[in-house]
């Protein structure tokens, strides 16, 4: 039976060998820092608060358009100063995922630099001669002529895998066909499914949690939409907290079977612990 004293010896121990951590975030980009191309009010507060406290981050997306480092130097412009290693995209799962599954492999990719780019860093050769896969990400401008490709190769045998199951995304003029719509399409024309790598898939936050070296217990998901970003944080064990700046309305919550942690109008009201 523990003693109080014992109690006191183990707290005191695993806070010298820094169990007892601050929390660490998971943060979505779209709809939680930035709508478009202007900031989410208080997100640099946000920020500035996480660094103040010394708590890990990761800002985590599905769009895999864009290097980390594009990206940095986006959100640099709009005013948030979040380096490219605090940035992890589908398209980064995607590649850690197919150097996993099949080291030096071939892909037909389609994309742009930033899912292009991270596959030719694992060791892959991009092709449309015999690929092992087809990569599906998204693109400024689908082009039937690549769909058609991809579709025939899939049909022939290569392996379907997609960055993420986003059917659609914002732009300036409103939404756009996204990675989700284009992978319906292939799959209905070819009849095979893609395995989608980016949230909610739990590999995408494995990944991420690997990649910023912490561990879920400990750590907060916080999203704006519930399909995607709070699904995956309740799958990988995590605290989620729902913000209401992006695509979710309150009142659509309670029809989901899982809830989020927490429910905030925008990450201006987090205070990290």
């Amino acid at each position: 039976m523990w003693t109080r004293a014992v109690e006191s010896a183990i707290t005191l121990s695993f806070i010298e060998r820094g169990y007892m951590e601050r929390r660490n975030y998971l943060i979505d980009m779209d709809g939680v820092l930035v709508s478009g191309r202007q900031m989410i009010p208080g997100a640099d507060g946000f920020i500035a608060r996480l660094r103040e406290v010394g708590a890990e981050f990761l800002v985590l997306t599905n769009n895999p358009i864009y290097t980390p480092r594009d990206l940095a130097h986006r959100l640099r412009l709009i005013g948030l100063d979040i380096a490219e290693e605090r940035i992890f995209t589908s398209a980064m799962a995607t590649a850690r995922f197919l150097q996993s599954q099949r080291p030096s492999g071939t892909a037909f990719v389609i994309g742009e630099s930033g899912l292009t780019e991270v596959i030719h860093q694992v060791g892959y050769v991009i092709t449309d001669h015999h690929p092992d896969y087809v990569v599906l990400g998204e693109t400024h401008a689908y082009n039937l002529s690549l769909i058609t490709r991809a579709i025939r190769l899939v049909a022939e045998g290569a392996r379907f895998i997609a960055t993420n199951p986003d059917p659609s995304g914002p732009s300036e003029e409103g939404i756009v066909p996204a990675c989700g719509a284009m992978a319906a399409l292939i799959e209905r024309a070819s009849g095979v499914s893609p395995f989608f790598v980016g949230k909610p898939n739990p590999l995408m936050m494995r990944n991420a949690l690997n990649y910023l070296g912490v561990h879920s217990e400990n750590t907060t998901m916080i999203g704006d939409r519930m399909d995607t970003d709070i699904i995956a944080g309740v799958e990988s064990g995590m605290e989620t907290i729902l913000v209401l700046s992006g695509i979710t309305d309150h009142s659509e919550v309670d029809r989901y079977p899982f809830q989020p942690t927490r429910i905030v109008s925008s990450v201006a009201e987090i205070e990290p612990e």
